[in-house]
């Protein structure tokens, strides 16, 4: 009943939103409308509305399907797990709050569901919540996006505060008078600090360094919420919503060049980490960050198409990665180490060849999805001339031979070579559903688990091809991007050298990105299938590089024995010396203990004798004589 059910909800949301962006593209249609007022405080408005254009309805087509393939694949995946209904009431209810964000009119709403995404990813994270490490990675991505959704709302706030208003469209019309003011009390532009505030929220959700320490650790959930959380849905929120706020980016210099070196550092470095790690999983995670900082680049290049462009094509190829990973799971009774898998290619036929169409998307071959929005971000970025361009063109670049390395790697080690599946030490351990760890045959998954594995290879092969013309040089997000084309030209430029998505693919073999993907193919299958030895040997000669990258540049540690440690270090501090001390000790009981000096000093002039009085009186008498005669 509850698969039944969820399935059923979220393929009528399918439908509808498949048939709205037929709409939209087919008939121009556009829906911004308020449904009712919430609150008004003053004279600011708190609506709940509804905005519908070319950006809301591909994002609404792409949530729905990953959404639908996560819901069938999890019939075969969480059929044996105790937390089965739970886990389908979770993932629709976080379909829901994707739905609700990218759908919003105003900031209130896209705040409502920006939080919603986040509780109920708390929730999946932490879904076996028996398990320490689940409970340790949901509490992490928990307090980690807290940090960033502090900085989105101050950047809300701001917006509020000088714009007065909460909706898009008034807010955009004023983002010509913001631009001119500058952020009280200093001489920093105002849009600057609002930009680079709302950027701080999107850092958090989008997993930008630093704030990206939250998402790897979150494959402590089960294999389905790991593609819906990494593919479709709440990584790309910081995504969309730096997209929908580009009126406001385009006034910044300063944010966009700052979004640019985040998202380049992003995209390198968290790829130099996927070349290390062993968890199939964990492989894939490293492989999402390194693609989201590509996305944050083309945000910063003032190529908001493109960077929604490869948010829609790796939606399809990541989250068919990370359902064949969690095929192969199944496959090897629940082993995620790559280092015992190996010849899988003869079990599972159907995940094999997913997979491989999948990688091939990823690294961007040329007519595959992932290479028309890869090679048109290296493309935007190459045309930027901001400042922190010539680091990010390096890179995107350098990121494609690592991109090709690492997804290649976890490749041949899963589906060629030698069968290591009954050398595992760990076989006889228990797995997360109390299962013995048999070393048996691997066996194809369940068709629950395949099909959907075939309906995302598909799109993950033929989405870019039809689809850049209209997105990136049509009029598919006329209303939706705003891009002032006199300071920010990449778009015009490459808009020049494009003559149709089969030329870009022909002229691509002659480029850097495609050599670059192919050497990071063939090193991958020479290090891993002719010369095995020679990965333990570049390890032992690199042991401090390997040391750093397995630490994961000890960002866990500074966060834990730094920052963390100086937080409660502080809030002890307040604690003991503000608290207890100054408010308890002084202000409050200081208060009384003074009132109690004072009552005990003046009860003992209250004698109640009455010659006690009429000595006092005759005394008082006498000094106020004796003063003034000495006046005199």
């Amino acid at each position: 009943m509850s698969h039944s059910l969820t399935i059923l909800g979220v393929l009528l949301s399918f439908v509808l939103s498949a048939m709205t962006l037929k709409s939209v593209v087919m008939d121009g249609a556009r829906f911004n409308e308020t449904l009712y007022t919430w609150m008004v405080v003053g004279g600011l408005k708190m609506e709940i509305g509804f905005l519908v254009d070319g950006l809301t309805a591909m994002m609404m087509c792409v949530v729905t399907f990953v959404s639908l393939m996560v819901h069938i694949y999890t019939i075969g995946y969480m059929e044996e797990d105790e937390g089965y209904n739970r886990f389908f009431s979770y993932i629709s209810l976080f379909t829901f709050s994707m739905l609700m964000l990218v759908m919003s009119n105003n900031m209130l709403q896209l705040f409502f569901g920006w939080e919603a995404v986040g509780l109920v990813s708390y929730l999946l994270i932490g879904f076996w919540f028996n398990k320490p490490t689940a409970i340790f990675a949901n509490m992490k991505a928990f307090l980690v996006n807290r940090v960033g959704d502090f900085g989105f709302i101050l950047g809300i706030g701001l917006i509020v505060a000088f714009s007065g208003t909460l909706n898009y469209t008034e807010a955009f019309a004023k983002a010509g008078d913001l631009a001119k003011l500058s952020f009280p009390g200093t001489d920093w532009m105002l849009i600057t600090v609002i930009c680079i505030c709302l950027f701080i929220g999107a850092m958090g959700k989008s997993a930008q360094f630093p704030l990206h320490v939250w998402l790897p650790d979150s494959m402590e959930g089960p294999t389905p919420i790991s593609a819906l959380i990494h593919a479709a849905t709440m990584v790309t929120a910081g995504i969309f919503m730096v997209a929908r706020m580009s009126p406001l980016f385009e006034l910044s210099e300063t944010a966009l060049n700052f979004v640019m070196v985040i998202g380049a550092i992003t995209a390198l470095f968290m790829g130099f980490l996927g070349i290390i790690q062993n968890d199939i999983k964990r492989v894939v995670a490293y492989s999402t960050l390194s693609q989201l900082g590509y996305m944050t680049v083309a945000l910063g290049a003032s190529a908001y198409s493109v960077a929604v462009f490869h948010l829609m094509t790796h939606a399809f190829f990541k989250a068919l990665l990370f359902l064949a990973a969690g095929s192969v799971i199944m496959g090897v009774h629940h082993n995620q180490d790559i280092r015992w898998m190996g010849g899988l290619r003869k079990y599972m036929p159907i995940t094999w060849i997913t997979s491989l169409l999948g990688s091939l998307a990823l690294i961007g071959t040329p007519l595959f999805a992932g290479f028309y929005s890869k090679d048109s971000i290296i493309e935007a970025v190459h045309e930027s001339h901001l400042p922190g361009a010539g680091f990010a063109s390096f890179a995107v670049l350098a990121g494609v031979f690592i991109t090709a390395f690492y997804s290649f790697r976890l490749y041949f080690l899963v589906f060629h070579g030698k069968e290591r599946f009954d050398q595992n030490p760990d076989v006889h351990h228990d797995d997360h559903h109390g299962h013995a760890a048999e070393p048996h045959k691997p066996h194809e998954s369940p068709w629950v688990v395949t099909v959907p594995l075939i309906l995302l290879a598909i799109p993950s092969v033929v989405i870019g091809f039809m689809t850049i013309q209209p997105m990136l040089y049509g009029e598919f997000f006329k209303d939706a991007i705003f891009i002032n084309g006199e300071k920010h030209a990449a778009m015009e430029e490459m808009a020049k050298a494009f003559h149709g998505p089969l030329q870009m693919a022909m002229h691509a073999l002659t480029t850097m990105p495609f050599w670059l993907a192919l050497a990071g193919v063939v090193t991958s299958y020479y290090m891993y299938m002719i010369n095995p030895a020679l990965p333990a040997a570049i390890k032992k000669r690199f042991q401090p590089i390997y040391t750093l990258l397995e630490n994961k540049y000890y960002m866990d540690w500074i966060n834990e024995n730094i920052l963390a440690r100086g937080a409660r270090a502080l809030g002890t501090g307040l604690w003991k010396w503000g608290d207890q001390v100054l408010i308890d000790g002084v202000l409050v009981n200081g208060a009384w203990k003074v009132v109690a000096k004072v009552s005990g000093l003046a009860r003992r002039v209250q004698s109640g004798y009455l010659y006690h009085y009429a000595l006092a009186m005759i005394m008082g008498v006498f000094v106020l004589m004796t003063y003034f005669v000495w006046l005199k």
